[in-house]
C-alpha cells in the first residue's frame, strides 16, 4: 500500500488504514478521513506541503506528515 503523500495529483484513492495513534489519529478521523472513504487529490504545493484533497464532498488541506499516515489503494 502507498500513502496519501505519494499519490499523484488527479488520482482518486480509497483509504485502507490510518497509521499513528492518539490525538493525531483522532484528528484525522474527525476530518472525515476514515477507512473506506474516497479521496481525490486536487493539488500539491510546490514543496509538497500541504496536499489539497476532496473528501466526503468538502476540500481539505493536509500537512505532508499527516498525509504520510494515511495508507491508500
Amino acid at each position: 500500500m502507498r500513502n496519501l503523500r505519494n499519490t499523484p495529483v488527479g488520482a482518486t484513492v480509497t483509504v485502507r488504514k490510518i497509521e499513528g495513534e492518539g490525538a493525531t489519529r483522532r484528528r484525522i478521523m474527525d476530518m472525515g478521513i476514515t477507512r473506506g472513504a474516497e479521496i481525490y487529490v486536487r493539488k500539491v504545493a510546490p514543496l509538497g506541503d500541504p496536499v489539497e484533497i476532496t473528501v466526503r464532498g468538502y476540500e481539505l488541506s493536509l500537512r505532508k506528515a499527516d498525509a504520510e499516515m494515511i495508507l491508500v489503494d
